[in-house]
């Protein structure tokens, strides 16, 4: 606030506002997280900088609208271009603005402006037809410039009165730009041609062949609700390609993306089709997905079929893993980095893949940031160890009540002792400013995907086998699969380890943040360092409940 108050440059109502905000701080029903992101959001420099810019638009908004000087300015630029050709071989300056004058760019930039001025807009419609039959009580026609971009649009067959009508307007699309296309208005004619008794597919040829302007005569529909675009951001967890997709109102207007695109949601009216656009995009035309009911469907009845069918090479077994979610999209937002906010590092995947070097490499660049919970154990120290920081050392009736009530995030057996990384000491380590680094089974990760922890969980994937058993032996490596003989890996257990990232990618893929190949160690390790700067510097993409 001090800082703020001092610098002449702030904004004086936010200013005002932050210290409104200090002296209700005890009463506002909000808790440290929460009033600390806004109070550094009153503070920030980003923030007074858009308040200046708002403010000076307001206050030029204030004064009367800007008009052209002049609507002629390309005769004017050859009027000059007259005036100093003679002396543009002796005057340095004249020879400069001779040259400028004439470059493409500003001649393109002078063009433009008169084309404004005069309000010459290409291209230019048709007078509209003012004959309309008398025993038609409302019709509206409506005329449309054909281009490279689709119409925006989509129509069916009405199943009560067989006419053809609006099915859809595309969200940014020409139609709805418009302003002047319903969904429910009925098609009478297109370009002159009546399309009564003809299908949908008639319809769309008259339009391909059409040229120029598309003019339409239609019956308004009883209701012209407004579009109104939502703003859910969603994560897919699967890749489409509207090409491909037999069920797809209109191929033209679907919108292909990958599994991790994050997509603009702009309209979700449709049971079976949203409308929306890949986030960042600048076409403003949204374009149809199949929404999250649909995929569900989808997914269930592919299945289904392949069970059916007996394909099990396809089908992961639950046996001793968690049930599959059926992953289609996940509503996200922004989470912006900030003082105080540290999110763990969670490193999965299968055993042997080299979790454990990459999480040791990591925390010895910085071991005061990076830490790793010290875990728990019910067998009794060895000589040497010390309590609290090899292990905590708890009988085994303590650990099996903690593991009753859930406060292992992890835990299993060896040799008759039970060890586990309980989430308090997870916890501690984040509210103490750590870093926090795990690399825990993958069926901790329903336990630590919390809005309170908000982890950066982090796929450590094997390459293919020959390349997984080149590595492995040329760095001499030793099996993790045998702890009482030091020796390297069998074909099997590299087999093992790559049938295990299988599973673990088939039910836990969709909640990965970021994938990484641990093909070479120090390129892997790299990749790893590079991502952790990420988490703390960047703004990045999280599940909608965390932000809230």
């Amino acid at each position: 606030m001090t800082a703020v108050m001092a610098n002449g440059n702030w904004d004086p109502a936010l200013s005002r506002l932050l210290v409104s905000l200090e002296e209700a701080r005890q009463v506002l029903p909000s808790s440290e997280e929460e009033f600390g992101f806004l109070s550094g959001l009153l503070q920030s420099k980003e923030l007074h900088a858009l308040v200046k810019v708002h403010n000076k638009i307001i206050n030029n908004g204030k004064d009367e609208k800007f008009h052209p000087t002049v609507s002629n300015s390309m005769q004017i630029a050859l009027d000059v271009l007259d005036v100093i050709a003679p002396k543009a071989t002796s005057n340095e300056d004249c020879k400069n603005l001779f040259i400028l004058l004439q470059k493409p760019h500003i001649q393109g930039l002078l063009c433009a402006h008169d084309a404004v001025a005069q309000k010459d807009y290409f291209p230019r419609l048709p007078e509209i037809p003012l004959e309309v039959d008398e025993d038609e009580e409302t019709i509206k026609i409506v005329q449309l410039v054909k281009s490279s971009e689709p119409l925006g649009a989509t129509i069916k067959t009405d199943e009560q009165t067989g006419k053809i009508v609006i099915a859809r307007i595309m969200h940014g699309g020409a139609a709805d730009r418009s302003g002047l296309i319903h969904v429910g208005d009925e098609v009478c004619e297109v370009n002159g041609i009546n399309v009564e008794g003809k299908t949908p597919n008639d319809v769309l040829k008259i339009l391909q062949a059409s040229e120029g302007t598309i003019t339409f005569k239609l019956v308004p529909a009883d209701s012209k609700s407004g579009l109104r675009e939502s703003k859910v951001r969603v994560r897919a967890h699967f890749d489409y390609t509207s090409s491909t997709d037999p069920y797809i109102p209109c191929k033209e207007a679907g919108l292909d993306f990958k599994k991790g695109d994050i997509l603009h949601i702009v309209s979700q009216d449709d049971a079976y089709w949203w409308q929306a656009r890949r986030e960042g995009d600048r076409n403003m035309r949204a374009g149809l997905i199949p929404s999250r009911a649909l995929q569900e469907r989808r997914i269930i009845h592919e299945r289904t079929q392949k069970e059916k069918s007996g394909d099990e090479s396809k089908i992961m077994k639950n046996d001793d893993f968690d049930r599959e979610e059926i992953a289609t999209y996940e509503e996200v937002a922004k989470l912006y980095p900030r003082p105080g906010l540290q999110r763990p590092l969670v490193l999965i995947g299968p055993p042997g893949v080299g979790r454990n070097e990459l999480k040791r490499r990591l925390i010895a660049t910085d071991p005061d940031k990076y830490k790793t919970p010290i875990p728990y154990t019910s067998r009794p120290p060895k000589h040497g160890e010390v309590n609290g920081k090899d292990y905590f050392f708890v009988t085994r009736e303590k650990m099996e009540e903690d593991i009753e009530a859930s406060k292992f995030i992890e835990f299993g057996e060896y040799k008759g002792n039970l060890y586990g990384t309980s989430a308090e000491s997870v916890k501690s380590l984040v509210n103490a400013g750590y870093v926090c680094i795990l690399n825990p089974h993958y069926q901790a990760l329903k336990m630590l995907r919390t809005p309170q922890l908000k982890p950066y969980i982090i796929y450590i994937k094997p390459p293919t086998f020959d390349i997984l058993k080149e590595t492995r032996n040329a760095a001499y490596a030793r099996s993790t699969f045998d702890e009482t003989n030091s020796r390297g890996f069998t074909d099997e257990e590299f087999h093992e380890i790559l049938h295990s990232s299988e599973r673990i990618e088939f039910l836990y893929s969709h909640l990965f943040d970021e994938v990484i190949v641990n093909a070479d160690l120090s390129v892997a390790f790299e990749q790893l360092v590079r991502v952790a700067s990420k988490v703390e510097t960047e703004p990045l993409w999280v599940p909608a409940s965390w932000v809230q």
